[in-house]
């Protein structure tokens, strides 16, 4: 039996792990744009829904995993598009408090109605779903750990 080359194997397992994450979210936009929603804006008022009424920049960047000033860039047009209040936690505070309006909401309400993501995965036996859900989740604490390093 030959040597595997596990080198030139993980290459092409980050390729197809790529381009399936490419497709996903092309697929997921597609759906998304009959609300006229990026996707990027349905994780983050799905996170402030998580997060509560009292959800800070800072907290949804850590929830989303992206730099605060890309958030609060994000909720500034957010907030333009009537998605969501900014709130200003004291009159001189500049922490901010953001919280979800009625549309904002609805939104939610609407991008679960994900039919997408039923048809990708409809392949994938729900114990598979689970360890592929592992993987993917421990790739991700190994990515984490490698750039912390």
């Amino acid at each position: 039996m030959g040597k595997i080359n596990l080198s030139k194997s993980n290459f092409e397992l980050w390729l197809s792990l790529g381009k399936a994450h490419h497709f996903v979210d092309l697929a997921r936009q597609k759906e998304l744009n009959q609300y006229g929603l990026p996707h990027r804006q349905t994780h983050v008022l799905r996170t402030i829904k998580d997060l509560g009424t009292n959800a800070t920049l800072a907290e949804i960047a850590k929830a989303v995993d992206r730099k605060p000033h890309v958030i609060s860039s994000q909720t500034i047009t957010m907030e333009k598009d009537g998605l969501i209040r900014r709130i200003r936690a004291t009159p001189k505070s500049s922490l901010l408090r953001i919280e979800l309006t009625d549309k904002g909401l609805q939104m939610i309400k609407s991008a679960r109605n994900s039919k997408s993501f039923d048809v990708i995965f409809s392949f994938l036996p729900e114990n598979n779903r689970q360890q592929m859900k592992e993987n993917l989740d421990q790739i991700a604490i190994n990515a984490g750990k490698y750039l912390s390093d």
